[in-house]
Formats: structure tokens, C-alpha cells, sequence
């Protein structure tokens, strides 16, 4: 059952009206807000697209069951989930040890697997659509892979493309999961941060950061065990940090209880994204736990991360060029106005 955001210690102030940077705790780098150019992300045109009528079954995608792919396997006749080791992987199990050093130049093989994971066997639904039961065996099977992928690679990366405008290559609901031996830049980062937090003041920086945040205006929407907030320090406009309220490293650490409540957050917060634009918003999602061996990281507090790109109608997105290329990252639209905009979209009888 979903409840009210409840409350702690007194939340941050809402927010500045002046132009400023926000410190990422995760990563310990900055983003610039400059609040005063967009007052409300929702301003202006609001047409959208119209969205695409997907049938439950097409026999030309290569993800339907039965079906035969680009490489000539054929699909089994799946009727819940299913995982297949990706056809074009970027990462390859059998790569032979090589390096270069020589002086500034450095490389270095990198062995590991890429698998795609189908949500289910209908072609027309997503995880936005699909209801908490069968967002529950998504988050079984995300459990599931990453405890198996982690015996042999220190990363494990479970995702999501959501949309063409995303990258994603084809309409059937699936996502990815990358495994590697080396700890890629963005969680060697968090990993960072978070030890250097943990050993300064003996407790985990998410939870303490859940705390601050508990009750404010950052808040979308809370479960028992779960709470979906845009972090104070979000890049992307309708960015969502989605985050367990007790220690949990990984996913595999997680209870059914745990499990259940997932599902039904994800129903819901997926659902407002939905009904921003009255469009399937796209997005790129992504888990991240603690890396290979998990005991060695008791710093960790697993947490996943949601990037939609749009900004202000289903055609208006947020480009990262220029200036955040070559300086600084930049939001035109406070956390605090966007959190507010999602709280408004609850679905009926939930209290965000």
C-alpha cells in the first residue's frame, strides 16, 4: 500500500529562485540550475505525438516468442519472462588478457557478457503498463541475474531504453544487463563517495540522504520500505532517484515484502511519467548495487536511477551540448517544481 512521504528531521529549504549550483553527494560533482529561465517545466505547448498501437503479438519482432531473430535462434514459447544472451553483445566472455602502456597511452581488454531480458511475452506492454504482478517476476529476474552474472564479474549493470528516443532498438518490452570485469566510471564514483561518507561518519550517505529528504518537497511518491524522490541534484528535468529505506546492498538482498512494494512503486511513479505528456515517456533506467564482492562493500546502499529526457512536451527535450559538454551540466527547472508536477499525477486512491 502506497503512504505519504511521512516525516523526519526538517527537510532543506524548497529551493533558490537565484541561479546556483548543487553539489552531487553520489558523485561529488556539481550541476548548475538556473531556475529563473523556466519557472515550470509544463509551460507551452503540450501536444504530443500520437502514440503507437502496438498489437499483443507480431510476428516480425524479434523478441515475440516463437519468433525467429537476426541470428537465426528461434525464441522459445515463453509465457512469463525471458533472458537470452544479446546477439550483438559489446562485451565478449572469451577476451584474452591484453594491455597497452606506453606512456599517456592505456588500455586494456575487457571480458564480459551482455544479456537481454523480455518482460513479458505481449508485445503492447511495458513496465509502465504491465500491473505490479508482473513487475514483481521483472524484479525477481533482475535479482536473479545479478547474483548469478556477479559470481564471475565485478559489475553487473541491469537497464532500461525506453522509447526510440532513447536508443531503443526495438518496441518489445525488454532491458539489458551488461557484466564486466572492471568497475565502469559512474559507479566507481558513487563507490567513492559513498566509502568516503561511511568512513567519515560511520552510516550509509542514501539512507542519511533519505532522511533529509523525508516529508519534503523532493518526494514523489513512498512505500513502506521504498521512497522515489528527484534528487536534489538532478541533471535530467523529470529525474527520479528510487531508493530502499532500510540497508540493502544489492537486489538479490532484497525480501518478497521488499519485493512487492517495488513493484507497486514502480506502477505507480512509471504511471505519472505517463501521464506528464499523455505520452509513454521515455528514459534510460538503471540499478546500482554494490559491486563484486558484495561483503567487501558495506558502504553500498543499492538505489536505481531514472533519466527521462523530455522537458516540456512529448517533442521538447533537454540536450546535453555546449556548455555541458564542455564546462558544467545544466537544468533549466528546479527539483522542487518537477517532484511537485509528479505528485499532482497520482493515480486515484494513492498518496504520493
Amino acid at each position: 500500500m502506497l503512504t505519504g512521504s511521512g516525516s523526519a528531521i526538517a527537510p532543506a529549504p524548497v529551493e533558490m529562485k537565484v541561479p546556483h549550483r548543487r553539489r552531487n553527494a553520489l558523485t561529488g560533482e556539481w550541476v548548475l540550475v538556473s531556475a529563473g529561465r523556466t519557472s515550470r517545466p509544463w509551460q507551452g505547448s503540450t501536444e504530443s505525438p500520437a502514440a503507437e498501437v502496438r498489437p499483443e503479438y507480431d510476428a516480425t519482432c524479434y523478441l515475440c516468442p516463437g519468433n525467429t531473430r537476426a541470428t537465426g535462434d528461434v525464441n522459445p514459447s515463453y509465457e512469463s519472462t525471458f533472458v537470452f544472451t544479446n546477439d550483438f553483445a559489446a562485451l565478449q566472455p572469451d577476451v584474452a588478457p591484453e594491455s597497452i602502456r606506453d606512456g599517456l597511452l592505456q588500455a586494456e581488454s575487457e571480458p564480459g557478457t551482455c544479456r537481454v531480458i523480455c518482460y513479458s511475452p505481449r508485445h503492447d506492454l511495458d513496465l509502465a503498463s504491465m500491473p505490479p504482478s508482473g513487475i514483481r517476476r521483472v524484479v525477481d529476474l533482475w535479482s536473479d541475474q545479478v547474483a548469478d552474472l556477479s559470481r564471475t564479474n565485478r559489475w553487473v549493470q541491469v537497464f532500461e531504453n525506453r522509447g526510440a528516443t532513447m536508443g531503443a532498438s526495438n518496441p518489445h518490452p525488454h532491458g539489458q544487463i551488461w557484466a564486466g570485469a572492471a568497475l565502469p566510471n559512474e559507479p566507481l564514483k558513487e563507490d567513492r563517495e559513498q566509502r568516503r561518507y561511511f568512513e567519515e561518519n560511520g552510516s550509509l550517505l542514501l539512507l542519511d540522504y533519505l532522511e533529509q529528504e523525508s516529508g519534503g518537497p523532493r518526494v514523489v511518491a513512498s512505500t513502506e520500505s521504498w521512497m522515489a524522490l528527484v534528487p536534489f541534484w538532478a541533471v535530467w528535468p523529470f529525474e527520479m532517484l528510487v531508493v530502499p529505506k532500510r540497508p540493502v546492498r544489492w537486489l538479490p538482498d532484497l525480501d518478497d515484502g521488499e519485493r512487492d512494494d517495488l513493484a507497486a512503486l514502480l506502477a505507480d511513479v512509471l504511471g505519472r511519467y505517463d501521464r506528464v505528456f499523455d505520452y509513454p515517456f521515455p528514459y534510460s533506467m538503471g540499478w546500482h548495487g554494490a559491486p563484486s564482492p558484495v561483503e567487501d562493500h558495506p558502504h553500498w546502499q543499492l538505489h536505481a536511477h531514472f533519466y527521462p529526457p523530455l522537458l516540456r512536451s512529448a517533442t521538447v527535450r533537454k540536450h546535453m551540448v555546449g556548455y555541458e559538454l564542455l564546462a558544467e551540466v545544466q537544468r533549466d527547472v528546479t527539483a522542487e517544481s518537477v517532484a511537485a508536477r509528479l505528485r499532482e499525477l497520482a493515480t486515484a486512491g494513492v498518496d504520493g
